[in-house]
């Protein structure tokens, strides 16, 4: 039976053997502004919209889903627009 080694052995790398610090490598690192670290990536959204489930009718998903990407953006559009003549009271099931 083959058991599972605790502790690795630790392998000395010589200094001297490190990577070229080049400009690819300066564009992935953080940035820092003071002692404040600058965000990257997507900015905040200035809505923040509410994650749920909801179960929907297959056909009524796969129309929205095949109208591509945004897909959710679009859908989110369509109840928006549905809101602005009708009430949610309207429907009693």
């Amino acid at each position: 039976m083959s058991a599972n080694k605790l502790n690795t052995e630790a392998v000395w790398v010589d200094p001297d053997d490190a990577p070229e610090l080049t400009d690819a490598f300066f564009e992935h690192a953080d940035e820092f502004k003071g002692a404040r670290l600058v965000r990257r990536g997507r900015p905040k959204a200035d809505v923040v919209r509410e994650r749920i489930t909801i179960r929907l009718e297959a056909d009524v998903l796969a129309q929205f889903k095949a109208s591509g990407p945004g897909w959710q953006t679009r859908m989110n559009a369509a109840l928006a627009d549905w809101l602005k003549t009708h009430t949610p009271s309207e429907l009693k099931a």
